[in-house]
């Protein structure tokens, strides 16, 4: 196994965007429209990789998977949190930031659409 990018599931690619984008500094790759709207696109950080494909698209091309609610939870390593800290000034975390048992400083907050996303420093 070489990689492992995960593709969130949402309703609509655009209002995410903003946080992914803005906020935390990704680059959007790819891009595959779907009509009016993006269907999918692939965004990038460093090594870190994130793709957002909407239920419409993912019915077209894997139906079983495009009904129901999916949340998820992504856990990114990151070398120092300050950067995110700041990026993500005035958004509501989920709980307040905290150091684990297992020795990680942890940030963790909810993207626009409810998918949980841990950074984590070690």
């Amino acid at each position: 196994m070489n990689k492992l990018t995960p593709n969130l599931i949402v309703d609509a690619i655009e209002p995410c965007l903003p946080f992914w984008i803005e906020r935390l500094g990704f680059e959007k790759t790819v891009e595959v429209p779907e009509g009016e709207r993006l269907g999918f696109v692939i965004l990038k950080h460093g090594s870190v990789e994130v793709m957002l494909q909407t239920r419409t698209s993912v019915a077209k091309d894997v139906n079983p998977i495009s009904d129901g609610l999916h949340r998820s939870v992504l856990y990114i390593d990151v070398p120092d949190l300050a950067p995110i800290r700041t990026a993500l000034g005035g958004w509501p975390l989920v709980v307040p930031e905290r150091k684990t048992f297992y020795g990680a400083h942890e940030l963790i907050v909810a993207d626009p659409v409810g998918n949980y996303v841990f950074f984590a420093s070690h």
